[in-house]
């Protein structure tokens, strides 16, 4: 793929904060109309490398290509960003807001209106144009924050922890609202600490810890390479599944359990050696979850 083909590149960036090193020799390459996750635990460095990309701080060392342009400022009408400090005014209107940002972006004031009307149609807030942000639930008042972020249609879509704070059925709007941008042709780029949420939707993933990049690349050959583990659902005493011969670790939460298997083990051995001794109800046989993935290569890091 030539640079073209890339919404983001960011080759060898270093960014420190006095002694401590916040993001250390990254590089990716982001294509266009993809899905990105950045993950990685609180504090791991990707709040950081999202206000690099952001021109809101600057890299000490290396460099970013967003779009074909050295700083985000050069093509700031072709993004959106939702920041990890979320707020609303709270004293505008839903509509307002949203067309405020549109004319911040550019637009003008009766295209912005029309598009937040759009939006809020969209989205499922068809009757809150009106309505002040400061009546507005936490769910309600992230979506109007998206919608501001995109209500100028841009090109690259980056939101930093755009899960935080949601209860599941609003979770599941923001899977919904970032698929649909993809649908759309969008690139978008979303932080998170919560591995599942990156399992459901991202195209390609990026995992960060203590500044380090632990590994990247499209999810299915990233969950390719973890081998294969087994997830039972069971009732009983979970004690024997940490005593099987051929397991190599066990994350067991009570009533289910993922087991990562060694080299050749087979999978009807441990059926076998299950059979009797607990009451199992679900037995899948699958590529370990990004959670184990991740948890594996951190150790590896800090064994190297």
């Amino acid at each position: 793929m030539g640079n073209d083909d890339y919404s983001l590149i960011i080759d060898g960036v270093t960014k420190r904060f006095g002694a401590f090193t916040a993001v250390d020799d990254l590089s990716l390459r982001i294509p266009r109309g993809a899905i990105y996750g950045f993950l990685g635990p609180n504090g791991a460095g990707k709040t950081t490398t999202i206000r690099m990309i952001m021109s809101i701080i600057y890299p000490d060392s290396g460099r970013i290509e967003i779009l074909g342009h050295p700083r985000a400022e050069e093509v700031k009408d072709r993004l959106g960003y939702l920041p990890e400090e979320k707020g609303l005014y709270k004293k505008m209107r839903a509509g307002e807001i949203i067309t405020y940002f549109g004319r911040l972006k550019g637009m003008s004031g009766a295209d912005a209106r029309r598009r937040a009307r759009e939006l809020l149609d969209r989205y499922g807030l068809p009757d809150w144009f009106g309505t002040r942000c400061e009546s507005l639930s936490k769910g309600m008042g992230q979506k109007v924050q998206i919608m501001a972020s995109i209500v100028h249609d841009p090109e690259l879509v980056i939101f930093d922890e755009p899960f935080s704070g949601l209860d599941p059925v609003n979770v599941e709007l923001m899977r919904d609202l970032i698929l649909d941008l993809k649908r759309q042709g969008k690139t978008v780029i979303f932080s998170t600490h919560v591995m599942e949420q990156a399992e459901q939707i991202c195209d390609f993933i990026f995992l960060i810890d203590r500044g380090k990049k632990v590994l990247d690349g499209p999810l299915s050959a990233v969950r390719r390479s973890g081998g294969e583990s087994i997830k039972i659902d069971y009732d009983g005493d979970g004690e024997i599944l940490r005593r099987l011969p051929g397991v190599a670790r066990v994350n067991d939460a009570g009533k289910t359990a993922e087991l990562f298997l060694e080299p050749d083990t087979d999978p009807q051995s441990i059926l076998s050696a299950l059979v009797g001794k607990l009451s199992i109800r679900r037995f899948d046989l699958s590529e370990p979850s990004l959670h184990e993935i991740f948890v594996r290569s951190v150790k590896r890091m800090s064994h190297e």
